[in-house]
């Protein structure tokens, strides 16, 4: 079977997932650095999942260590179901959750009063970060779709 570079065990998955992690790190920390998010909902919902995103890439992350030093790639049809499916749902949760964070911090930016430009830009980083996060994670799950039928 050809080496799809990205999909699950592959080092180029490895550094897919590890910079999910770091972005999803970098979102939670430009967001929780002040303690006025829990007002918003937009915002507990990206602390939320940032906050899945976490684990999940640092799991797929061991996985991926695991499959490249042992110079094996993981290609369990089961197993890359549930990690194509979990892709996928996290996928599309931190696109919602990172354009909704955008949104409200658009909206508190144009009313004025509300954010002050140090506190709105460290939410706009935030949504940044869940962006990009986003991105690599939409990468890592269009890969792992690939491989999939062929296992």
């Amino acid at each position: 079977m050809e080496e799809l570079p990205g999909a699950l065990g592959t080092s180029a998955s490895l550094a897919l997932r590890l910079g999910q992690a770091i972005f999803a790190v970098a979102s939670l920390l430009f967001m929780c650095l002040e303690v006025e998010f829990y007002s918003y909902t937009a915002f507990c919902f990206l602390v939320t999942i940032m906050g899945l995103i976490i684990p999940w890439s640092l799991t797929l992350a061991v996985v991926d260590v695991f499959s490249v030093f042992i110079k094996r790639p993981a290609r369990q049809p089961g197993m890359l179901s549930i990690v194509v499916i979990g892709d996928w749902v996290l996928s599309f949760l931190s696109l919602a959750a990172s354009c909704s964070t955008a949104g409200v911090t658009s909206l508190l930016l144009a009313s004025g009063g509300f954010c002050g430009g140090k506190l709105c830009t460290r939410y706009r980083l935030s949504a940044a970060m869940a962006f990009l996060s986003w991105f690599l994670s939409l990468t890592s799950a269009l890969f792992n779709l690939w491989l999939l039928p062929s296992v």
